[in-house]
């Protein structure tokens, strides 16, 4: 079982994947202001949350993994290099989180972020900010580097099969999946391109900083809820 949300305010996607013979889920890059909407839909579908993944410390919204802990007792989950220490699983490339019988892999994908990571599951790959649909995320804030993401994307993602399909974790197009043989053909940034054009398209984009950085970067390092509550968590 699968399902697709968005969140229209920020245009994040977060990911519902369920073991159907468990009835174990989980979520990615759950959004704060959709809370509601997730436990609803948990609720409707008579599953039980095990895991809030994160596939970064997101800067342009708040994560919604601390509140979810203390309504449902899940655990969350992020890369080590996060910093997001009252996480709790601190998570590293080729790691493997169980869900009833379905594996989700961990691959070790930075650039964007120092901590950022993308999860594989069955034939579908869900890469966060590093992998975007004709695109990728930015490389100029939280220890991002454009020639990182590079090596992350061509030596972690293309390596993958053609067939594995790709969810983002944002679109500002309307678009809600493409897959990796898409994305190494005609990826603007990407496709054809040596590793000093992709770092020269990077330092290019000279994009403003994200209106939510300030508030929501050291809100995502405690899971998104008050330091002392996420340590209790």
């Amino acid at each position: 079982m699968f399902k697709q949300l968005f969140d229209t305010e920020s245009s994040t996607f977060t990911y519902l994947i369920v073991d159907e013979l468990s009835k174990e889920a989980a979520l990615i890059d759950p959004v704060d202001s959709q809370l509601h909407i997730y436990v609803d839909l948990l609720k409707q579908l008579g599953v039980k949350l095990k895991f809030a993944l994160e596939t970064h410390v997101h800067a342009d919204h708040v994560t919604a993994s601390g509140k979810l802990r203390q309504m449902l007792g899940i655990q969350t989950a992020v890369s080590q290099q996060c910093g997001a220490t009252s996480a709790d699983l601190q998570l590293n490339d080729g790691d493997e989180l169980m869900l009833g019988q379905q594996i989700i892999k961990v691959i070790a994908t930075p650039g964007h972020t120092a901590g950022s990571v993308s999860y594989l599951w069955q034939d579908r790959v869900f890469t966060g900010d590093a992998l975007l649909i004709n695109g990728c995320g930015r490389t100029d804030f939280q220890g991002g580097d454009a020639g990182t993401l590079y090596e992350s994307i061509t030596k972690r993602l293309f390596t993958l099969a053609d067939e594995t399909l790709v969810y983002p974790g944002h679109d500002y197009q309307g678009r809600r999946v493409s897959c990796i043989g898409q994305e190494k053909t005609i990826n603007a940034r990407l496709a054809g391109k040596s590793r000093e054009a992709f770092i020269d398209i990077m330092q290019q984009l000279n994009l403003p900083k994200p209106k939510m950085i300030d508030i929501a970067v050291p809100a995502n390092r405690k899971c998104g809820v008050d330091e002392d509550t996420a340590l209790q968590g």
